[in-house]
């Protein structure tokens, strides 16, 4: 097993970028949908519907943004979380991880106090309009997220592309989801900070590489994963993840089933209320390390991107963007068997 520093270092050379993820819940968890917002009291809700870990994490943000006193730290801000979905009664337990072992006490900011370059913004939205397993709050999520991230981080809108199955905006699909993710790796560089927003279904596939310590990759769910199959946390790490340019900072939150480890990041905090004195973060246990040494096929996975950053879509006759099958299929929600097959797709409820 590496050392505190060897897994540092190889944390360092494979992700060169400041990388911290906020997720609804566990990998063993699901993550709720709520019917109503009302009780989260957001300042103007987009519908009545949203995720509990999106609506949760704005409650406490917006409440932060109109203290006059010393802001909220990373921590504070988890166990604020926690403290309203407990309340709700609902069981998930948010947790914060990244790239680099950070202080959970310092003030949570989407934006470093030092930023210097652009402010960029990804923000996927699936109700599976249609389909088994439909939600009903993730168009509404990403509507509320865009009002904060413009309202009180100074986001343009011109720098935040949308991904929404409501046909109106780029639908989904995993050809676009990963297109979108090299984009936005494409167009960044040093003292940028980019943000990146996901609600929808989550999921676990068997592994198919020996990287998992419980043998299941975590994934998130496409519009099209009937077709084209779910992303695995891989082909995230391998897309967005690793090729991020060293001196950008990525902030992601996760809003659906099976969060805890999808984007692969080596440190971890859990709100479960175990360690409220703790400054530092723990090395996220059944991480293996081993999947950072991947030599110098970064630059060969994110090569070309064939769409700009926020260029609008192409779309087929039925308003569509289909995408084309993966070599390796993949899986989500909230109907279906328990028993993940290779080809199997595992619904739950966000």
């Amino acid at each position: 097993m590496p050392s505190a520093e060897e897994t540092l270092e190889a944390a360092e050379k494979a992700i060169p970028a400041e990388v911290r993820m906020i997720s609804g819940c566990q990998d063993s968890q699901t993550s709720a949908d709520v019917s109503n917002v009302a009780s989260f009291s957001l300042p103007d809700p987009a519908g009545r519907a949203g995720g509990a870990c999106t609506s949760a994490l704005l409650k406490v943000l917006y409440a932060d943004h109109h203290r006059t006193e010393e802001d909220l730290s990373f921590q504070e801000t988890l166990l604020k979380m926690r403290e309203i979905l407990s309340s709700g009664r609902y069981t998930q337990i948010p947790q914060l991880t990244s790239s680099r072992p950070m202080n959970i006490q310092e003030s949570f900011d989407l934006v470093p106090p030092d930023c210097s370059g652009e402010r960029r913004a990804l923000l996927i939205g699936i109700n599976y309009i249609g389909q088994q397993g439909e939600l009903s709050g993730c168009h509404n999520d990403v509507m509320n997220i865009k009002e904060y991230i413009i309202d009180v981080h100074g986001f343009p809108e011109e720098n935040i592309t949308i991904l929404l199955d409501d046909g109106e905006h780029r639908d989904p699909t995993r050809e676009n989801i990963l297109d979108a993710y090299k984009a936005l790796v494409s167009a960044s560089k040093a003292g940028d900070a980019c943000f990146c927003h996901y609600s929808g279904h989550g999921g676990k596939l068997r592994d198919d590489d020996g990287d998992e310590a419980d043998g299941y990759d975590e994934t998130l769910v496409p519009l099209d994963y009937q077709r084209a199959g779910q992303i695995r946390d891989d082909d995230i790490f391998n897309t967005l993840i690793g090729p991020m340019p060293k001196g950008v900072t990525l902030t992601c939150i996760m809003d659906c089933c099976h969060s805890g480890t999808v984007l692969e990041l080596p440190y971890v905090f859990k709100a479960d209320g175990t360690d409220i004195r703790s400054k530092t973060m723990m090395m996220n246990q059944g991480f293996n390390s081993s999947k950072f040494f991947f030599g110098d096929t970064f630059n060969q996975l994110i090569g070309e991107s064939r769409n700009g950053f926020s260029t609008p879509p192409r779309r087929s006759s039925n308003g569509r963007k289909v995408a084309s099958s993966p070599s390796t299929p993949t899986t989500n929600s909230s109907a279906c068997d328990d028993d993940l097959g290779d080809d199997a797709v595992t619904m739950v409820s966000i």
